[in-house]
């Protein structure tokens, strides 16, 4: 490095900022010593040499190729894309809080540390719990952490013949997953015509072996689960735990508790409820909540008030599951979370639920003449279309979603549940207008019309799109990513 450059570059900073990037580059070049000399460039990349004007096109037309809730509707059921507010992109921009380091001395880092504990009392608040952990990085990490949690305490009481988890045939794939990685042999429960938990089926499978049993309410078909009260009772009298799947949070938002339905423990997806970052594996965040009683299996490391006022990080609980991640979770994105809720307040927060049902059922109203509707009845913040009414026109679930791309709009989640054959999910949220409800419901209407009379346009496409029809095998076998690839055709 051009140390005269180097020293031009950091001039005009203040002497605190000079001395960071010199300690910096200092340990670049130390850094750089220590890398074996095989596995060091022989010479340079080889990258394009092109002038600013053309680097700065290439990618803003790249970025355009990309889809997101900031350049159209995303109706993707089960994973709640909703909008996410800037302002909780400028609080985590935040050059102070960015800046700062998990092993500063928590006297350094008191105003973080309050904000990590507001959202837990926040969350437990909001789900009806005794305490939460911010700790695990995704759901799925959350369904695993809770699930050790249930696990913790049963061997704690002795109960170690505990080695089945029930799971409705509705689940979430990954809750037999987690519990499976737990440990757990998975039972599985039917569903009733309605989408809800078949009591009957459950009563044959609750004894004294089962650990726990994971539900999601609204369901995974967007049903309520009304019988929520009786399973409760069922499963705590033969001594298992009640977990519950967070994923579908959203409409529940101050109206209802998981902890007052009778859970024992929860996970919460935050880029699904609370509007942060969603999509391409990450960021995410899965906090795990869970009644009193079951406060010190909770994770190490925790963040706990002290008596004088001022916030500290505990790792000293006997009891407690070792350490789920990095420190204390992503950091950056329960700072969005927080900021989501503060800006909304306790009534904001309860209009959640009420606007993400109304805008489903009004899609789903609208659609049930043309699409086929398996499950009847009103539904929460999503509900499942069995593919198009008529099934002459041989046109598929996966057609209508291809062909959806083509106004613009990304495909809702198909083919699953795996309840119905040709599953077409649908969740609006409720960040989106009844303009935009409007624009979708027409152009679905479209697609019913354009599949009895011109099919074919609808089996080839999508047709605007830069990849209009894949191999769709191949596609997902032999990924091409690299920029080399980018006008390939599979």
């Amino acid at each position: 490095m051009n140390n005269k450059l180097y020293d031009k570059l950091i001039f005009n900073y203040s002497q605190p900022q000079r001395k960071g990037y010199k300690l910096r580059k200092q340990c670049f070049e130390t850094t750089i010593d220590k890398i074996p000399a095989n596995l060091l460039r022989s010479k340079a990349p080889e990258l394009p040499s092109v002038d600013e004007p053309t680097a700065v096109r290439h990618y803003t037309n790249l970025s355009t190729n990309n889809f997101g809730v900031d350049t159209g509707f995303y109706p993707l059921g089960s994973c709640t894309m909703k909008y996410n507010p800037k302002i909780n992109e400028e609080i985590a921009a935040d050059e102070v809080l960015k800046g700062l380091h998990p092993a500063q001395p928590s006297t350094t880092v008191q105003g973080a540390l309050e904000a990590y504990f507001t959202l837990q009392q926040m969350l437990s608040e909001i789900g009806g719990m005794a305490e939460f952990t911010l700790n695990p990085y995704a759901g799925a990490h959350g369904e695993l952490t809770g699930l050790m949690v249930i696990h913790a305490y049963h061997d704690a009481h002795g109960q170690t013949q505990r080695t089945k988890v029930i799971v409705p045939d509705s689940a979430h794939g990954t809750n037999p997953a987690s519990a499976a990685v737990c440990g757990y042999q998975i039972v599985e429960v039917k569903s009733m015509t309605d989408g809800t938990v078949d009591v009957e089926d459950l009563k044959t499978k609750l004894d004294d072996t089962v650990a726990a049993i994971m539900m999601t309410n609204p369901n995974t078909v967007g049903m309520f689960e009304k019988n929520i009260p009786e399973i409760a009772e069922l499963v705590h009298s033969v001594g298992a735990l009640m977990y519950y799947d967070g994923a579908n949070l959203n409409p529940m938002l101050g109206i209802a508790r998981p902890g007052d339905m009778g859970f024992d423990v929860m996970h919460i997806n935050l880029h699904k409820t609370f509007s942060t970052p969603h999509g391409g594996g990450g960021p995410g965040s899965g906090p795990v909540g869970v009644r009193k009683g079951l406060e010190d299996f909770l994770p190490n490391p925790r963040v706990v008030k002290n008596a004088d006022n001022t916030f500290s990080v505990a790792t000293d609980s006997s009891d407690a599951l070792g350490q789920i991640s990095a420190w204390l979770g992503n950091f950056a994105v329960e700072l969005r979370a927080l900021a989501y809720i503060l800006t909304l307040g306790a009534e904001g927060v309860a209009t959640v639920g009420p606007l993400a049902t109304l805008n489903a059922n009004y899609i789903k109203a609208s659609l049930d003449d043309l699409y086929k509707l398996p499950i009847s009845g009103y539904c929460k913040h999503e509900f499942v279309f069995d593919g198009l009414a008529d099934k002459s026109t041989e046109v598929t679930t996966l057609n209508v979603a291809k062909r959806l791309l083509d106004f613009g709009f990304h495909a809702p989640t198909i083919y699953f549940p795996l309840l119905f054959h040709e599953s077409l999910m649908i969740e609006p949220t409720e960040t989106e207008t009844k303009e935009t409800l409007d624009y979708f419901i027409e152009v679905m209407r479209q697609i019913a019309a354009e599949a009895r009379e011109t099919p074919e346009v609808v089996k080839n496409a999508p047709h605007t799109t830069p990849v209009v029809h894949p191999d769709d095998t191949k596609a997902a076998l032999e990924p091409r990513t690299t920029w080399r690839q980018i006008n390939e055709q599979y």
